[in-house]
């Protein structure tokens, strides 16, 4: 992908989980939420043609479903189920940065939102699997 390309390189991610004195506090619940919904926003207002249709299908589904994972994983009934459901949460995350990086190359002109979009599904991804390897360790 010239000119286009999204990589782990370009991103610094801070994952620091901040306390009530003057820094934020991340909900998950929340956090996804509002990721869904910045995509449904972005979409909104991409052109709609042959390609653009197709990603925007495949990355609402993805993005919006990472939020309804956790949501299960939150009432999760076992500690299994949890780490399923968390694990499907990693799953759709991932599958969102494939997403934006197509979007990315399908609208050139659109890269620096797109990077930003990435940035936060990157991020999420990397909390659902320190997730992940912490409830495997702490049986």
């Amino acid at each position: 992908m010239e000119g286009v390309a999204i990589t782990n390189d370009e991103i610094q991610i801070t994952n620091q989980s901040k306390s009530t004195n003057d820094k934020k506090v991340y909900d998950l619940v929340e956090r996804t939420s509002k990721f869904g919904g910045d995509i449904i926003d972005f979409v909104k207002t991409l052109v709609r043609d042959n390609v653009n249709n197709r990603l925007i299908d495949q990355i609402v589904r993805s993005a919006t479903s990472i939020g309804a994972n956790y949501m299960e994983a939150d009432g999760a009934e076992s500690k299994k189920d949890f780490i399923h459901k968390i694990s499907i949460c990693k799953k759709e995350s991932k599958e969102t940065e494939h997403w934006l990086k197509m979007l990315a190359k399908a609208n050139e002109n659109r890269i620096e939102e797109c990077r930003k979009l990435w940035k936060e599904v990157h991020e999420l991804t990397l909390i659902f699997s320190s997730i992940i390897n912490k409830s495997k360790y702490n049986k």
